[in-house]
């Protein structure tokens, strides 16, 4: 049986987790096999979400939820089935806790706008310094539209939060808290639930950033105390142009609608109009139903892997990956040397070879990794550097790609002449 076939599932990271399932990795570039590291900006999709995008397509291509005839009624079941499996892989409230949106950043943009009016000049936002911008932007522009005051809970050297003054951080005029889960350039997997439970002691809104976690490890709603939880299927298997924001239905119950139109309302009249029931009134226009039809597929193979093997299986490959840069030398890796503390990526800076170079070199080896900021410019200066080389995995990623990622740091190197 090929390598990363159902034999696979104990765990062993060699050959990866189902890896003959996903069609473009078995891609080669030039004469090299492609060596994929770069999960954490979208993962790659396995056959069967392929063939579910195809299937719709082919079968079943209607609008949902405005129509009588057999198509529509098949859309439609399509779409409602995306939102009661992702209900269920995060033990959401409901399924009507659920939200489909366009993406995480979407989803933190309406959680923002929907707020607004909530919000008096002088209350105050918190954050972390190792936001993505997705968590970060549409906060501060709420702040200027409502003159509010942005927080920060700061990053320790070691890329871990520093909550030892989080009770003078959350004070009696912090209306929300938002922070990532595990954070797409440290890896740092963050202690959720206890800054949620400091937070809300202050009567505080919690929003996480689940975008690197979902689809890699089990994540539950009510574990982590937060009020509303946002992510995108194209990091979990699934195709891109769906997200997802999952929150308390008294929560969506207070939100304004961010956009309006067809499919978001009760009535309609030439002045006025009235709203859909929640999650309706947040789902304005013609949805990406084909991506919401495939989603499913995605959400069977974690399943039927199980979301602890494929963090045990991360944490492995991780766990090399640290040992033999390190073993390398002359890197500064960032975020927690544990595995267990972190997510399934790792992000370094080499003086001698720029990221961007350094990727460039990777890409002609066949070795695919990312570079730049990753949408972190503040964590970036916060760190010292103005960009780091990410290598992110999933659950095809074998050890032997670890290995092919080294043999081409060592090759820039001697191109930089070191």
């Amino acid at each position: 049986m090929p390598q990363g076939s159902h034999t696979d599932l104990a765990g062993s990271p060699a050959g990866g987790l189902l890896r003959d399932r996903f069609p473009l990795l078995e891609r080669r570039i030039g004469d090299r096999p492609l060596c994929y590291l770069d999960t954490a900006a979208t993962s790659q999709k396995p056959e069967a979400v392929l063939a579910a995008l195809d299937r719709y397509h082919r079968r079943s291509n209607a609008n949902v939820h405005r129509g009588l005839n057999t198509l529509a009624a098949e859309a439609t079941e399509a779409y409602e089935t995306c939102r009661r499996r992702v209900a269920g892989l995060v033990a959401a409230p409901t399924p009507e806790s659920v939200v489909i949106t366009r993406g995480a950043t979407a989803s933190l943009n309406l959680l923002a706008r929907g707020l607004e009016h909530e919000l008096e000049p002088g209350d105050e936002i918190l954050l972390t310094e190792m936001e993505h911008h997705a968590n970060l932007v549409p906060w501060q522009m709420l702040a200027r539209r409502r003159d509010l005051t942005l927080r920060f809970v700061p990053v320790t050297d070691d890329g871990e939060l520093d909550l030892s003054g989080l009770d003078a951080l959350i004070t009696d005029r912090t209306r929300l808290v938002g922070l990532v889960h595990t954070s797409n350039v440290l890896g740092t997997i963050n202690p959720v639930a206890e800054i949620a439970g400091a937070a809300r002691e202050r009567g505080a809104l919690v929003v996480v950033d689940a975008a690197q976690t979902i689809g890699h490890a089990p994540l539950a709603f009510d574990d982590l105390g937060a009020d509303a939880l946002v992510f995108s299927a194209h990091k979990a298997y699934g195709p891109m142009g769906l997200g997802f924001l999952v929150a308390r239905p008294a929560l969506l119950e207070r939100l304004e609608p961010m956009e309006g139109g067809g499919e978001m309302i009760e009535w309609v009249h030439l002045e006025s109009s009235t709203w859909a029931a929640i999650p309706h009134r947040f789902e304005a226009g013609t949805p990406n139903v084909a991506a919401a039809a495939a989603f499913p597929a995605a959400i069977d193979l974690v399943e039927e892997v199980g979301l602890e093997t494929i963090r045990d299986h991360e944490r492995s490959i991780t766990a090399h990956a640290l040992e033999a840069l390190e073993a390398l030398g002359g890197l500064t890796i960032y975020g927690p040397r544990d595995s267990a503390a972190r997510g399934g990526l790792v992000s370094f800076w080499d003086p001698d070879v720029h990221p961007h170079d350094l990727s460039t070199i990777l890409d002609q080896a066949g070795v695919m990794v990312r570079a730049g900021h990753h949408c972190a410019q503040p964590l970036h200066r916060r760190l010292g550097v103005p960009a780091t080389t990410r290598a992110s995995f999933g659950l095809y990623t074998r050890l032997d790609e670890i290995d092919a990622l080294i043999e081409g740091l060592v090759a820039a190197r001697k191109v930089f002449g070191r």
